[in-house]
This record gives structure tokens, C-alpha cells and sequence, in this order.
């Protein structure tokens, strides 16, 4: 027989718990697929509908229900076949299935849950009873909880379910395929007439309302998704993963597998929930503003994008349309493709994202319209984490996980880097014994080999020499400086030493390697700069702690990855050129905009056509980064000045450590300063770094227009063609 404890809190036997690093409860992961409701958020039509179907007596019994009991023979003599079960004793059984069953065990079982019965209504008041069967049950497609059975078949929340929906939703119960809705919609309007019947039988609704309510149809708002709210939602399905993957070898002392489902396991994370909430916040601050400025544009506002003729455009949307959940349903239904994107012109009442309070808005458009309207939503990752020891404080992996479930943070989420390649390819150099204060050439670079001047430069307007000090060229983003640097440590020690740094993306072996043009995930970016801040030392993100079993016992202990990659001296140099680019670089605005004086080193990054925008920086104490964009690359600012890295990702960078330096429980200094090494070579007698910070912090340096700062030369480096520089 079941504990006490389990039937006091049954959800423990078959859910596992994951925790922040505070021991704050991130979220559960359980054997079903389902979210779960209080009482107060069911609608008293669900209710009414449910008792009026399966247990008419039930705040009258005690778990069982002596008259349904002792009618069973005389059902069994006329050979009709009437379910005696309760609510409770449903609930018994759901919570505790039957391991077999014959013939000679079945009364054993019945009497077992009869016991059960009587125990959880000893435990639990009969409103904590009846909302734990509610969500507990199956309700067909997958789908458990009344929550998110209301929220896949009509779209709406459990306490907005009308009488007609709340008896189609409970006619399911009966049989979740047979009545499914969906599938089956004559059975299922047949099923919801019987429970209709039995709402009037019991005076749940009058006869003119079963008139009224049998004669109509209930339509469906099919929106099946997985309900994922409450703080971290994509930091909590990346933990989801990596749990099972860590446990995939490992044993229980019963030598089963272990199943993060319903073996009731403690899953400890590094998430820090108050850098979380601030993550989130910069990011919402900072998008809302972002996605007006974005929709301002010519084409995007009007409409007028999608009739331009854009064969690629067009091609996204086709696959869109044809890929979408609605659309697959009305080819389901026997629809010709011309008929279903018929239907899927036509306007419904719908929920889309929206930069609001509620994170949406209800409207009425087309679904193709809608799915217009959402392929030009900005989004966004954001990552935070400690680099010495590698434990990820903050993930923030899109900007709605109900709309957008993609992780942009994700190591298999890849986007072109642009510019924060760079310093990589500057600390190979200065790594080598190339001086941070000598000159770099800033003119095309001829590579052996190869028949022609690359020249990335070109078509850009150059307001410096044809020589520069490499600290410059870093912070003024040179791109032809980048590919003088490539020329001197070569091609493939560039590649081979990045992937010594932790990137595992493909990097292909052309001189455009150096302007960022490879796909390159957040996550590996994050880990090949940690060695900056860290005096050298390479730290990937991890952010599984450990794992204990359901007694607390150690399943499994994780510790950081670390390894040595350049030595102290190195990576000081490349604090001082990485601190060039915000003190006086493309990253300037982090001073006279944002008003972060504090010892702050970072690079920004843009690629061709603003498709993607960049930010990764750090403290002495914490490094994070920023990537934005349009999740189709078609879809991106027309101006550089808007799309750059400073202007798209830096902002969220700065508003979460202005969060971050507001909250000293965090303990993250402001004025901490970066330690310079013992015995370090400064090349530079009448280094200028400082001289540049003081005079932004007195106000001498940039003032606050942001067409004042240095602009990004943008990467001109599509993927879909990089004959120039390949």
C-alpha cells in the first residue's frame, strides 16, 4: 500500500524536481505530459459536467459509494454494464495503476483501491480530490490535465471553458480516442449531448439551456501545445535533456534505468534566479523598443514584404503554411491542398505574441497572416555565467517559450558570429608574440594560393591610415586588419586554435573565417571567451550540479571542464584590446548611453545585412552575451546603424548588469577592477586605455548620440555566397 506521504502528496511518487542553485523549485518533470491546476482555476462548468457524469454522490460519500456498490449484482443479472467506480476510487487507480491483472486478482485489486479510496479522503478535501483527478486523467492527442486538454482543444485557460466545451472536454473521459473532438466529431457531439443530459438530470443547467446547447455545434480552437510558464522555461527543458543523457548509463540499485519521469529524482542546477529575472527583464526591456523600430521599416509594417517578389520570402511562407499544425489538419480532414489555404485565408479569432504585460494579444486575422506576423518577431538568447568556474547563472534561450519554443543558446542553435570571432584570431596572434601596440595594415591582403586581393574594406568608407595600432583595428572592427591577422598566424592554426577554445562548429578553411562567417552556437562562443576574464584558463558552461535519487542519495556529481589555453600575460593583452572596444570602439555607447563605468571588456559582432547582432562581454567576476535576430534570415534591419551588434544586443548586455551591479546579494562588484598579472609586459609606455576611460567617465569622450560612436563595418559575408572571399 501506498504511504502516507505519497497519498498526502501523490504527484512526488512519479515526478522529478529541478532546483536553482538557492534551492528555489525551477519545475517538476513528470511520466505524463501534463500541466496542473488549482481548484479555483477550473470553471464550476467542468465541475458540474464531471459530477453529473461519474459520481453524482460524491461530496455526499466517503470514497465509496454504498448504493452504486450494492447495485452492481443486479446490473450484472440484466448483463448492463454501469460503472460503480467513484471519483476517489478513479483517482486511487490512476495514481497507483494495477501492475497485472486475471481473474483471481481482480477483486484483490478492487478491495485495494477501495482501501485507497477511503485513505485519500481522509487526506485530502474532496476539492483537492476532484482537482487531481482532474489532472491526472487523459483527455486524448496526448494531452493530460484539464489545463492543457482546454488549452489544445478550445485555447483558452480551464476557469473560461463554457457548459457545451466543459462536457466535450469531460465526454472524453469515457474514451479519449473514441470522443476525441478532433478525430471524431460526430462521437464526440454524440458524447457531449449524454453529458448534457445528465448536467440537466441533476440540475446543473435547465431544460431550455440542454435545448439550446444540444442544438448547436462546439467548435474547436485546436491549439495543442506544452504549457511551459513560470521562471526559465528553456534553462529547464535544456536541464530536461542533459539529465537524461547523464543518466542514460547509470543504474538504479535494482538495476533498472533511471527515468527523470516518475523516479522522483532531485535535479540541482548553477541557475542563479535572481540574475534569471533580471535576464529576462533586459531582454523584455530592451525587444519591446527593438520591435517597434524594427516594424517601422519599409515592407514590414504594411505588409508590403511579402508582395515584392522575393522568391526566398515566398518560399518561407509556403513552407510555413504548409508545415503548421492548421494546415496539416485540414489536409487531415480530406481538404485539397488548394481548399485548405483557402481556409487558411480566412480570419479567426486567434492569441498571438505581443510585447505586453500578458506577453499576447487576441485578435482576428488569417493563420497565413499570422504566420506573417510572427516571422518578423525579433528574437533573442542570452547567457550568463561564472567564467572560472564555468556555472551558468542565466539562460534565457527566446523571448516567449509559449510562442517560441526554439533555444537560441542551445549548442546545436547556430548563427553566423560575425565580428566576435575577432578576438580569438587576435589572441592567436598576440599568443604568438605579435605586440598589441604594433601596427596592422588595414588594405586588402593577397593569401598564398590564391589569385586575387581580398579587399573586405571595399565598399566602406575608411577615416583611418593604411596602418593602425592592432588595438584599433580590434576596436574599430577593421575587418581587412582581421584578414592581415589571419595572413600572419595562418588559416588553418587560426581554425585548429579555435577549436582548441571549445567552438566544435564547422569552421571552413577560407580567409572568410576571420570575419565570423561561420555558424557558431552562444553556447560555444561563451565557453572560447571565458579564457579572457579567467587569466587563461578555457571553462565550458555547465549547470547541472548533482543528481540525488528520491532518498536524497547521490546519483551523480558534475564538476567544471577546464583546461589551460593561453597564459596569464596573453590573456591581460587581450583584456586591455577587448577593453579598447567599449571604451572607445563599437561598443562605446555602453559608456555614454548606458553609463556602465565599470572595468567592462567585451566585442560586438553584426553580419551582412544586419541578419544577426551580437554582444559578448565581461567582468572580473561574471560573462555574458547577447545574440539577436529574425529566426529566417531574410527577415533583418535595412539600417546599419539599427542593426549593428551595439545597437540590436549590446542593450540587453547593459540593462541586465545595471540589474546586476543594483543587487549586492549577488556580491558582483562594480569596482572591481581586472588583475593584472605579476611581472606583465606592457608595450605600452603611454598606454592609452585609461586615458580613454577617464575622459568618458568625465564626460570629455563621446557624448550621448548614438551616431557619435564608431559603427561596426559590417561582415560582408553571406553564407549563401562567399565566392569573394572563398
Amino acid at each position: 500500500m501506498p504511504s502516507l506521504a505519497e497519498l498526502e502528496n501523490p504527484q512526488s511518487a512519479i515526478s522529478s524536481d529541478v532546483y536553482a542553485a538557492d534551492g528555489t523549485l525551477l519545475g517538476r518533470y513528470y511520466v505524463l505530459d501534463r500541466s496542473n491546476s488549482k481548484f479555483s482555476e477550473i470553471s464550476p462548468n467542468i465541475i458540474n459536467a464531471l459530477l453529473a457524469t461519474e459520481d453524482a454522490r460524491f461530496y455526499d460519500h466517503a470514497g465509496i459509494d454504498p448504493f452504486a456498490t450494492v447495485a452492481i449484482p443486479f446490473y450484472m443479472i440484466i448483463h448492463k454494464r454501469r460503472g460503480s467506480s467513484t471519483i476517489t476510487q478513479q483517482l486511487a487507480k490512476n495514481l497507483f495503476p494495477r501492475k497485472s491483472e486475471s481473474f483471481m486478482t481482480l477483486p484483490f485489486m478492487k478491495l485495494k483501491e477501495w482501501v485507497l479510496a477511503v485513505k485519500l479522503e481522509r487526506n485530502l478535501t474532496k476539492n483537492e480530490i476532484i482537482t487531481l483527478y482532474l489532472n491526472t486523467v487523459p483527455y486524448g492527442d496526448n494531452v493530460y490535465g484539464i489545463r492543457n486538454a482546454s488549452l489544445t482543444f478550445y485555447n483558452k485557460a480551464p476557469d473560461k471553458v463554457s457548459i457545451d466545451e466543459a462536457a466535450v472536454l469531460v465526454g472524453m473521459l469515457k474514451g479519449n480516442t473514441i470522443y476525441n473532438p478532433r478525430s471524431h466529431p460526430k462521437k464526440s457531439k454524440d458524447r457531449r449531448n449524454v453529458v448534457l443530459d445528465q448536467m440537466r438530470k441533476y440540475n446543473y443547467i435547465s431544460q431550455d439551456q440542454y435545448n439550446e446547447l444540444t442544438a448547436k455545434e462546439t467548435p474547436l480552437d485546436y491549439h495543442k501545445i506544452d504549457y511551459h510558464d513560470g521562471i526559465a522555461p528553456y534553462f529547464r527543458m535544456i536541464v530536461e535533456q542533459q539529465a537524461k543523457l547523464a543518466l542514460k548509463d547509470l543504474k538504479k540499485p535494482d538495476g533498472s534505468p533511471y527515468d527523470i519521469y516518475k523516479d522522483g529524482l532531485k535535479i540541482y542546477t548553477t541557475l542563479d534566479t535572481r540574475m534569471q529575472r533580471y535576464a529576462e527583464e533586459a531582454m523584455q526591456e530592451h525587444l519591446t523598443e527593438l520591435q517597434k523600430t524594427f516594424l517601422e521599416q519599409s515592407g514590414y509594417r504594411d505588409g508590403s514584404i511579402w508582395s515584392k517578389g522575393n522568391s526566398n520570402i515566398q518560399n518561407i511562407l509556403n513552407t510555413a503554411i504548409k508545415s503548421s499544425d492548421r494546415y496539416q489538419g485540414f489536409r487531415n480532414a480530406d481538404l485539397s491542398p488548394e481548399k485548405a489555404l483557402a481556409a487558411m485565408n480566412v480570419p479567426i479569432k486567434m492569441r498571438v505574441f505581443a510585447w505586453n504585460k500578458n506577453k499576447y494579444m487576441d485578435t482576428v486575422m488569417s493563420p497565413v497572416d499570422s504566420i506573417k506576423y510572427m516571422k518578423v518577431i525579433l528574437q533573442s538568447g542570452f547567457l550568463a555565467m561564472d567564467p572560472f568556474t564555468g556555472e551558468v547563472k542565466a539562460w534565457v534561450g527566446g523571448i516567449d517559450h509559449n510562442f517560441f519554443q526554439y533555444d537560441h543558446v542551445n549548442i546545436n542553435t547556430k548563427r553566423q558570429v560575425g565580428s566576435t570571432i575577432k578576438p580569438l584570431l587576435y589572441c592567436l596572434a598576440v599568443d604568438a608574440g605579435y605586440s598589441p601596440c604594433g601596427n596592422v595594415s588595414t588594405t586588402g591582403q593577397e593569401f598564398p594560393g590564391m589569385d586575387h586581393i581580398y579587399d573586405a574594406d571595399k565598399d566602406v568608407a575608411k577615416p583611418y591610415p593604411d596602418q593602425v595600432p592592432m588595438k584599433t583595428a580590434l576596436a574599430l572592427s577593421i575587418n581587412n586588419a582581421a584578414l592581415y591577422m589571419l595572413k600572419q598566424v595562418g588559416i588553418d592554426a587560426f581554425v585548429d586554435f579555435a577549436h582548441k577554445c571549445g567552438i566544435v562548429s564547422r569552421m571552413d578553411k577560407f580567409p572568410s573565417v576571420a570575419l565570423g562567417v561561420s555558424d557558431i552556437s552562444l553556447y560555444e562562443m561563451m565557453g572560447a571567451y571565458s579564457m579572457f576574464p579567467s587569466g587563461g584558463m578555457n571553462t565550458q558552461p555547465f549547470f547541472l550540479s548533482k543528481i540525488e535519487d528520491k532518498n536524497g542519495m547521490l546519483v551523480k556529481n558534475f564538476a567544471p571542464v577546464q583546461k589551460e589555453i593561453i597564459n596569464a600575460n596573453t590573456s591581460y593583452k587581450m583584456i586591455k584590446l577587448m577593453r579598447e572596444v567599449v571604451d572607445r570602439g563599437t561598443g562605446a555607447r555602453m559608456r555614454f548611453k548606458y553609463h556602465l563605468m565599470n572595468d567592462i571588456a567585451g566585442k560586438t559582432g553584426t553580419t551582412s545585412n544586419q541578419a544577426d547582432a551580437w554582444f559578448i562581454g565581461y567582468t572580473p567576476q561574471l560573462i555574458a552575451g547577447a545574440w539577436v535576430g529574425c529566426d529566417d534570415r531574410e527577415f533583418r534591419f535595412h539600417s546599419e546603424r539599427l542593426g549593428q551588434g551595439a545597437a540590436a544586443a549590446l542593450p540587453i548586455w547593459a540593462y541586465f548588469m545595471r540589474r546586476v551591479y543594483a543587487d549586492k546579494t549577488l556580491n558582483i562588484d562594480p569596482n572591481k577592477k581586472f588583475k593584472q598579472p605579476d611581472g606583465f609586459d606592457n608595450c605600452d609606455a603611454n598606454d592609452q586605455t585609461s586615458e580613454a576611460r577617464s575622459d568618458t567617465e568625465t564626460g570629455k569622450g563621446k557624448q550621448g548620440d548614438v551616431d557619435s560612436e564608431p559603427v561596426e563595418h559590417i561582415e560582408h559575408t553571406e553564407k549563401t555566397d562567399n565566392s569573394e572571399y572563398h
